[in-house]
């Protein structure tokens, strides 16, 4: 069986590196593609990585945010990193732009004293409505993992897509969402040890494994 392909757009983030090392080690046959519409064309996953600027990812994604929308709701596999996973809201207090507005919602600064949030801190998995945990959870037993962020994602109407929490000086925030075969995280998996490797891993695996 080939290996799966996976396309990283590249909207100038600084962390396409170790990502693209941490994908191809779980298996994955990575390409950086800069165009937003190219990136959803032959692949079998898009990764939104997770370093940079909300206006400034958001200006890179304008002119193939429909295009990237489209294929997520037919079924494309996205995961997307800290800031990756806040281009799947509508809109951040960080800037102006307009996100991807698979969750609905808002980026809002964290509600904490420290900000940034820099360093390790506890995740909590749940899956929506309650049950078990999230199948990349699962495999992966991922439950402390690495932030850098001043910026976290607050859904709109409810918690339904919810996968996993955080808490942050007494802010509990979304560490992971769902919306399909579309996973936001807002921690770095490939910052995050064997466990967020392993993470990475369960991704990877699962484009193989048909959609959930």
């Amino acid at each position: 069986m080939s290996a799966p392909r996976v396309t990283l757009f590249d909207y100038g983030a600084g962390n396409l590196h170790s990502l693209a090392k941490a994908l191809e080690a779980a298996g994955a046959a990575v390409r950086v593609e800069p165009d937003p519409a190219r990136a959803v064309e032959d692949t079998d996953a898009l990764v939104l990585p997770g370093v940079g600027a909300f206006a400034a990812a958001a200006e890179r994604l304008a002119p193939g945010r429909e295009r990237v929308r489209e294929a997520i709701d037919r079924g494309l596999p996205c995961l997307g990193i800290c800031l990756g996973m806040q281009l799947f809201f509508d809109e951040s207090e960080e800037g102006p732009g307009r996100g991807l507005g698979l969750v609905p919602g808002r980026v809002d600064r964290l509600r904490a004293r420290r900000v940034p949030q820099i360093g390790w801190n506890a995740i909590e998995p749940a899956a929506a409505g309650g049950g078990a945990p999230d199948p990349l959870f699962a495999a992966s037993g991922l439950d402390v993992a690495y932030y850098a962020n001043s910026y976290v994602c607050r859904p709109a109407g409810g918690d339904a897509p919810v996968i996993a929490w955080s808490e942050h000086e007494g802010d509990r925030f979304p560490a992971a969402v769902r919306r399909g075969r579309a996973v936001g995280v807002q921690f770095h998996p490939e910052k995050s040890s064997a466990a967020g490797l392993a993470f990475v891993r369960a991704f990877v695996a699962s484009l193989t494994e048909g959609a959930r």
